[in-house]
């Protein structure tokens, strides 16, 4: 069976580094295990980097930490071009370009805390989930 693949929301790796304690954490140490397959586009990587080197100092990392876990989501990550915009379809549409990953990746998971960002996305047939139901269906909860 193929590892089900995953599009990390940024609010789920800003909390992951944030805290030791949540599943977001242990959801980014699973990352390159197998579990799962991340997907990434280089929008969504530029959108990792530049919203975790704002909050460097709440997360206690230096922009060279950051660069270092960066790097290594980019390395394990299957890569994805978008070739389409459907925007804006989302409450947000900062969030528009997470939904274009997770079809263009199709099957994939949409993990984030921001369920209600994501609503519609159902029409796509992208699942939205937190990492902790992530967690529960790969069988990893705690």
């Amino acid at each position: 069976m193929m590892a089900p693949r995953i599009v990390l929301d940024t609010n789920v790796l800003v909390s992951g580094l944030r805290s030791w304690r949540g599943a977001s954490f242990r959801l980014l140490r699973l990352v390159g295990k197998g579990l799962f397959q991340t997907v990434l586009s280089v929008p969504l990587a530029l959108e990792h980097e530049s919203a975790t080197k704002r909050q460097s100092r709440s997360l206690g990392l230096t922009h060279s930490d950051l660069d270092d876990i960066l790097d290594y989501l980019c390395k394990v990550s299957e890569r994805r071009q978008i070739f389409y915009l459907w925007r804006p379809c989302l409450r947000d549409p900062g969030d528009d370009m997470v939904l274009e990953l997770a079809v263009e990746a199709e099957p994939a998971f949409i993990v984030t805390h921001n369920l209600r960002d994501f609503a519609g996305a159902e029409q796509f047939g992208q699942g939205v989930v937190t990492p902790g139901a992530f967690l529960r269906h790969i069988g990893e909860a705690r």
